[in-house]
């Protein structure tokens, strides 16, 4: 028996669509299953590395320093790493806050509009979470190419289950994903 591929697959800041879409890929899963294996993922509520793996998936940008910490450590344990989806890419909705860069202090410009100055937001006392449990902030939204080097981008917000079960068979096969431009969606 062939042994399986390592995958890792972790959510930073964006709305776990990028997930999601690996299980829209339906029962072809279970072919990929018969490739890969699971080391660290929320799919399987592996939290932590348990080996080296050969594949990770990274939805998400990083706002915060645990997206930071979270995305170089995928780097230092995943021979390849791929990055999927807008947010991982380009920042998706979560880079609107780096808009207001012209501020003096954009980050708390950020969190005033967010949690005091808002018409929709009842927050009587004017209080900004300020936590120690609550990751810092980061004074902008960055990519993860601008944190780490990234082996293979996956355009689409989400891109769709046929998308990600092509890249990843291609992968767990050791082969160099290619897909159509037809593939690439943006719903």
């Amino acid at each position: 028996m062939k042994k399986k591929k390592r995958l890792a697959t972790a959510s930073l800041a964006g709305c776990f669509g990028c997930h999601m879409s690996l299980l829209d890929m339906d029962e072809r899963l279970l072919e990929v299953l018969e490739h890969v294996e699971f080391d660290r993922s929320p799919l399987m509520d592996f939290k932590g590395f348990r080996q080296r793996c050969d594949i990770g998936l990274i939805e998400g940008g990083c706002c915060n320093e645990d997206n930071v910490h979270v995305l170089r450590q995928f780097r230092e344990n995943c021979d390849v790493l791929v990055a999927i989806g807008q947010c991982a890419i380009m920042g998706g909705l979560p880079v609107m806050r780096n808009a207001i860069m012209h501020a003096d202090d954009p980050l708390r410009e950020c969190l005033e509009e967010a949690y005091n100055e808002s018409p929709r937001v009842l927050n009587p006392g004017n209080h900004i979470p300020n936590d120690p449990a609550l990751p810092l902030l980061l004074d902008k939204v960055y990519t993860c190419s601008e944190v780490v080097h990234i082996d293979f981008q996956i355009p689409g917000c989400p891109p769709s289950g046929d998308t990600l079960y092509q890249v990843l068979m291609a992968l767990a096969t050791g082969k160099k994903p290619e897909f159509s431009y037809g593939m690439i969606k943006y719903d």
